[in-house]
Order: structure tokens, then sequence, then C-alpha cells
């Protein structure tokens, strides 16, 4: 290189680049096999779904069989009425680790996935904290409502942009609801993974999550491949303090999942 200035500059970007991922792992790691956590939920995903979760959407279903819970959104693209989110019936407090497999069932390459962590309503309307309290109002699970009336974290995987025509312009996005009125862009955290390779249909992905009160991670291992580990600093009141876990397809979307378990430590 000619300039040997910035070949020392870019060297010490990747030298920087290099020690946060091993930072971030290690710190993922130590967290992970935490002995703090303490099992608070667990659901194989294989029969009666009725008795852990409940669902927003009256066009969407879950079909149980021994590999897991497909949930699968209605048909229709672009019709609201299409979308659906599957609740745990449980809240939970503080600190949080979800594992859970899954496998996409469609070959769809628009529109989103989302895990909402620790989801509770912010009174705003009558939109109480008790989430169930105003279920009905849900039954069309426009996305709004949610982002509108809740405080979670979001996590949107295998998602695509809603125009799309390439299999593997995926992407991971964070959010931390509530939005204001017409800024639904300063919801997100910081940054964004794209062309993950991930999440391709029909095969299985073990997903770890763990959200702190200052870090949330989102760890990836599919079957005979290396874990990808996704990690984001979160501001204060950015960490949500008790909630549901929501699992969230919009239109046209489905996906497989087994051996659910979420910890509180």
């Amino acid at each position: 290189m000619k300039n040997p200035a910035l070949f020392s500059f870019l060297v010490l970007l990747l030298f920087l680049w290099v020690g946060n991922v091993v930072k971030g792992q290690q710190d993922f790691n130590s967290l992970n096999n935490s002995t703090e956590w303490k099992l608070k939920f667990s659901d194989d995903c294989t029969s009666n779904w009725e008795k852990n979760w409940f669902k927003d959407g009256l066009i969407s279903t879950v079909e149980q069989n021994e590999n897991g819970m497909n949930l699968i959104a209605g048909p229709v693209n672009r019709n609201d009425a299409h979308h659906t989110v599957l609740w745990t019936k449980k809240s939970f407090k503080g600190d949080i680790k979800i594992e859970y497999n899954y496998t996409r069932t469609d070959s769809q390459i628009v529109n989103v996935n989302i895990l909402y962590i620790q989801a509770q309503g912010i009174g705003k309307a009558g939109r109480g904290k008790d989430i169930t309290k105003w279920n009905k109002y849900r039954e069309v699970p426009t996305m709004s409502k949610y982002y509108y009336n809740m405080n979670p974290l979001h996590i949107s995987y295998a998602a695509f942009p809603m125009v799309n025509e390439d299999p593997e312009n995926d992407y991971i996005r964070v959010r931390k609801y509530p939005a204001e009125e017409s800024n639904f862009g300063q919801t997100e955290i910081l940054p964004a993974f794209f062309k993950t390779g991930l999440f391709l249909p029909g095969e299985t992905y073990k997903i770890t999550i763990i959200k702190t009160e200052t870090k949330l991670h989102f760890s990836v291992k599919g079957e005979g491949a290396e874990e990808k580990l996704y990690s984001w600093d979160l501001a204060e009141n950015q960490s949500p303090k008790e909630g549901r876990i929501g699992l969230r397809h919009m239109f046209t979307r489905s996906a497989q999942y087994s051996d659910f378990k979420v910890f509180t430590r």
C-alpha cells in the first residue's frame, strides 16, 4: 500500500474489531454457562400448545406433531389480519435467557419473523401492562398496535424487506418499543446485520438469546455449522424489566419451534 499511515489505521481497526468479537463471545459464554440461571418455562412444543401459549390473529393456525409446533400466519400478503403472534402465558422478570429450535417452514423471501422479549402494555389508551386484558384489540394484529402500545425488545430474524427478489437478502435487526407517532425508525438499536446466510428453509437452528440490563446477545447454530453470535449494547431504559415472550410472523410466514425454554436469574 502506497499510504503507510492509512494501512496502519486499517490494521488498527481490524485489530479492534477482532478484539470486540472475541470479547463478545467470551461475555456470551460466561453468561450462558452461569449457574445462576433458573428454569422458569419449558415446552417441547409437541402437543397442547394452548396450555402454555395464547395467540393473536384469527386467521393464523398452530399445527403440532412429534417434531414441534408450526406457527402459520395467514396466506395473504399485505393483509394485516393475516399477521400472527404467539405469546407465553407466563411473564418473566429481570435478566433472561431464551433457548429454542427454529425451522423455517416457508420459502418466502419477503416479510419478517420477530421475537418479542418481555412485552407489557404501556397503559396508553387503556392498553394496560397485562396484555391479556386487551387481546380483542389485537385480533387483527396490525404491527402498529404493538410498537405504539408495548415496551419489549424486538429481534427481527429470518427477515426480508417487504419488497424483495433476492433470496440472500435477509437481515437481523433489534428495536425497542414503544415508538413515537410517525417515528418508528428511532426504535432501532444498532448495528443491523445483513446477508447472514442463516435460516434457510427446512434447516433447524438452535437459538439462544440472553438479555441483561446492558447487553443483548443472539446466538444461532445450525446443524453441523459454527455458532454465529450477534450482540448489542443496551442504553438506559432499553432493557425491559418484565413481560411475556412473543413469536411474531408477518403475513405469509411460518416456522416450527421446539424445545422452548426460558431462564431467569
